[in-house]
């Protein structure tokens, strides 16, 4: 099987240690799903440097903290249409310097990539980039002007395109999961910051899926997060699934580096693929 780690939102919780952990590790390749800084932009590009440092083969897609001024992110939020057409202009130029500061790590995002370790081949494809998670499609200026998409169909066309090119199996990189996995604040991408709770996934990917399924592609899991692990009001979410043989995994454990019992403790997700199937298990490094 293929060894693959997955790092949730990172928020600020990756360093030189991380760094060299990783590159000792065993890992054929490294997820990252988004969220590099805090509740700003600021060490972004750090963080990015950070992960373009490491040695194994990385796969990035930008979630709605990166790559997006302060102003811009509190606009998606309220959905206030006037600031966020007067605070995108920004997130162009912000997203060029991410990506340069990634290094040699893939930055991805409505794109698809061929993977073979070790005689085992499957296809990598990373859905909607900068996700928000719910009804609204976030950042859409910039989606617009960046692949054509304005609209949640045409995002889900979009994925559709990208299923039908992709060769079986599939493992999808997303920010956020896909919709149709619960609606309680405690389901891997419910909603816990409203009272009426909700379901709070990408209804594009929900319907990319489905499309996999009537084309006879095999869709190995999801690999995502945004939605953190503990949940406002206490407690956490559940953090794997398990749906018509699709395993969809929230990684977003934040904050990743945390004391426990005086010991610094450092999450990700261990993945193990073969053509026909994936498993994952919480790892914490000490």
């Amino acid at each position: 099987m293929i060894k693959i780690a997955a790092i949730g939102d990172i928020h600020g919780g990756f360093d030189e240690t991380d760094i060299s952990l990783f590159n000792k590790s065993d890992y054929d390749l490294v997820l990252v799903v988004g969220d590099l800084p805090g509740r700003t932009h600021v060490g972004t590009y750090e963080i990015a440097r950070r992960i373009g440092q490491l040695t194994k083969p990385v796969y990035f897609i930008p979630g709605n903290h990166d790559g997006v001024t302060m102003i811009q992110l509190l606009a998606e939020l309220k959905q206030s249409q006037s600031l966020i057409e007067r605070a995108h202009k920004k997130q162009f130029r912000l997203c060029e310097q991410l990506k340069e500061s990634l290094g040699p790590a893939n930055y991805c995002g409505y794109s698809i990539h061929p993977i073979s370790i070790g005689g085992i081949n499957f296809t990598l494809l990373a859905a909607r980039p900068h996700s928000m998670g719910g009804a609204p499609l976030a950042y859409k200026p910039f989606l617009e002007a960046k692949f054509g998409i304005s609209t949640m169909d045409q995002s889900t066309q979009r994925l559709n395109e990208l299923i039908d090119r992709a060769e079986s199996p599939i493992l999808v990189l997303a920010h956020n999961g896909p919709t149709g996995l619960g609606s309680s604040r405690e389901d891997i991408f419910g909603c816990d910051f409203r009272p009426d709770q909700g379901d709070f996934g990408d209804h594009d990917l929900e319907e990319a899926i489905k499309h996999a399924k009537i084309s006879g592609k095999r869709i190995l899991g999801v690999v995502a997060g945004h939605m953190h692990h503990k949940i406002r009001g206490g407690g956490e979410r559940v953090t794997q699934v398990e749906r018509d043989n699709v395993l969809y995994v929230n990684t977003a454990r934040v904050p990743r580096i945390f004391k426990d019992e005086g010991k610094i403790m450092r999450h990700h997700v261990r993945l193990h693929l073969s053509e026909t199937e994936l498993t994952a298990e919480a790892v914490y490094w000490t």
